[in-house]
């Protein structure tokens, strides 16, 4: 199940790269700038946008531990910000000058690979800075790059539409030709490897393309052999374009930029029957708009209404629904029919807007005024010392402790196993849940 809660409109030009860190979500642009946001409201950081490409930026990446930020460019560098001043940390130039396309750290960020327009891939040293091995596909342009959670394969995408997967010796693996019918434009592994029958690791891996679909693919890995084990699962997506997209490594969310110059977020839900029971614990993440968060939409007044239109860039409609006194109950009930005969809305293009932004306040689930980030998975209540578990997500310590003391070592999110017990205390989330706590 996917369920978009947010849109991001502060690029001036089409949006090229979605990444996040684990508090953070980094959106680059053809406006040649690199936009910076809280994961916790999705505001923006002071030192953002970061400005420093001579051209259109293509990709950015965070490395694992969010210190640093890569993104690449038309001027065939790979530039590497510090994410705690936004200065700039390390400039890589690319073999043969060709613009750069692409960029990725590996999950230990003992890697940083990025490719070009000439079909070329670059390895780094990153923290040596040195250039390890080139490889390349002929007659393409390498558009898109990730590494698996292991950091032993990565995969690749290009504007051919093909899938390939390479190891560290820049070795082939797997070719997968005609992923997306008009071409590639991102590709990213999952943070978290599963494992399957005789302990077969696999791993997700989204791709996107310019047929305006996400796909999910399931990609397994015995010894040096690479292979899907599924078909991928579809998702026609609501924008034109997609560009990109990006898995979040502590909450079921994907980032998805698009050509319309927008950033969604999306809430992604695993419907499959060995992750049912660990779901149906999930709070819903639902969006919010200022002043009527606690109200069903059935109870919205006309103002409420009003408020919604300017949240959602309908402006253009405000005078035709204060005139026809349009409230939350009324606007519910709108159909194609009543928007082009009652409200005169000649446009099909905005028509077809307004009944889809209507049709996500009727899938939304109410929201009870607290931010879903701030509740522990397993006692749905606010946490008062919330630590990081192995899985990536956050939990209250006494309860995950007390999970991994009389369950088995699994998460509580994922049913997949804990690779350690260590819990690291996440204090950002713990002043975050300070701070909102003093203003109620």
């Amino acid at each position: 199940m996917v369920s978009l809660i947010c849109s991001l409109q502060n690029h001036l030009d089409d949006v090229n790269w979605c990444a996040f860190s684990s508090t953070l979500l980094a959106t680059c642009s053809a406006d040649k700038t690199i936009r910076v946001y809280s994961t916790r409201d999705f505001t923006e950081l002071s030192f953002s946008p970061l400005s420093g490409h001579g051209y259109g930026v293509h990709c950015c990446c965070f490395s694992p531990c969010g210190q640093y930020l890569a993104s690449c460019s038309t001027d065939a560098t790979t530039v590497v910000w510090k994410m705690d001043t936004g200065e700039i940390e390390a400039v890589f130039e690319h073999p043969g000058r060709s613009p750069v396309r692409v960029c990725a750290f590996s999950p230990d960020s003992s890697w940083l690979v990025s490719g070009a327009s000439d079909g070329s891939l670059a390895l780094w040293d990153f923290p040596s800075r040195a250039l390890l091995r080139t490889g390349s596909v002929p007659d393409t342009t390498m558009v898109a790059c990730s590494f698996t959670p292991c950091g032993q394969l990565f995969a690749s995408g290009s504007t051919y539409g093909d899938l390939r997967i390479w190891d560290l010796s820049m070795n082939q693996l797997h070719a997968e030709k005609y992923a997306h019918d008009l071409g590639v434009t991102c590709c990213q592994f999952a943070p978290q490897m599963m494992k399957g029958m005789n302990n077969v690791s696999i791993f997700r891996l989204a791709s996107c393309g310019q047929d305006s679909l996400l796909k999910i693919w399931l990609i397994s890995r015995v010894s040096t052999t690479v292979s899907p084990v599924s078909a991928p699962l579809f998702l026609s997506l609501w924008c034109r374009y997609v560009t990109s997209c990006a898995f979040s490594p502590t909450a079921p969310l994907i980032a998805t930029g698009s050509m319309d110059k927008t950033v969604n977020v999306w809430m992604v839900e695993d419907g499959s029957s060995s992750h049912g029971e660990s779901l149906k614990q999930k709070k819903a993440f639902s969006r919010k708009w200022p002043g009527h968060s606690r109200l069903m939409v059935s109870e919205w007044s006309e103002d409420d209404v009003l408020s919604w239109l300017r949240e959602e860039g309908l402006e253009s409609l405000i005078d035709t629904f204060k005139a026809n006194n349009i409230d939350g109950a009324e606007l519910l009930s709108l159909s194609k029919e009543s928007l082009s005969t009652d409200l005169r809305i000649e446009s099909l293009g905005l028509r077809s807007k307004v009944l889809r932004k209507i049709e996500e306040l009727r899938t939304a689930p109410v929201s009870n005024g607290i931010p879903d980030e701030f509740l522990c998975p397993i006692t749905h209540e606010i946490m008062k010392d919330p630590v990081i578990a192995a899985d990536g997500y956050s939990y209250e310590r006494e309860a995950i402790e007390s999970w991994i003391n009389t369950k088995t070592r699994s998460s509580p999110m994922t049913n997949l196993p804990l690779q350690t017990t260590l819990l690291t205390p996440n204090r950002t989330l713990k002043m975050a849940i300070c701070r909102w706590t003093s203003s109620q």
